[in-house]
């Protein structure tokens, strides 16, 4: 079984900046891509930002510049720095992976729970 737990959410003034952590654990084979999604109530899920397992990046058009997202493989760890935010970035924060249970496993996606960033003066 595989857990992500997300933390480093809370609320914050427009401007100012927050860095999100998202945790991998159990027993697995590999990690492939990690991402951050957000979710407002009422609108789809959004990705906000993706990372490979060789480092690229992709991200949402209304982040570029101002989220960057790393990964830790050592620690299993992926990172979103958010700066900037404005109220408009407002959501739950949702970490997900693509995991290899086992060599030669098909991978299969997994999700955190969320962490909540509020953006408001």
């Amino acid at each position: 079984q595989v857990q992500l737990v997300e933390s480093g959410g809370g609320s914050v003034q427009p401007g100012e900046s927050l860095r999100l952590s998202c945790v991998a654990s159990g027993t697995f084979f590999n990690i492939l891509s990690m991402a951050w999604y957000r979710q407002v109530p009422g609108k789809q899920r959004e990705l906000v930002a993706a990372i490979t397992s060789g480092d690229s990046t992709n991200y949402a058009d209304s982040v570029k510049s101002r989220f960057t997202i790393s990964r830790n493989n050592a620690k299993n760890t992926v990172y979103l720095q958010m700066n900037g935010l404005k109220p408009e970035d407002t959501a739950v924060y949702v970490c997900n992976a693509e995991v290899q249970i086992a060599a030669k496993w098909v991978p299969y996606d997994y999700w955190g729970q969320g962490t909540q960033v509020t953006v408001s003066s």
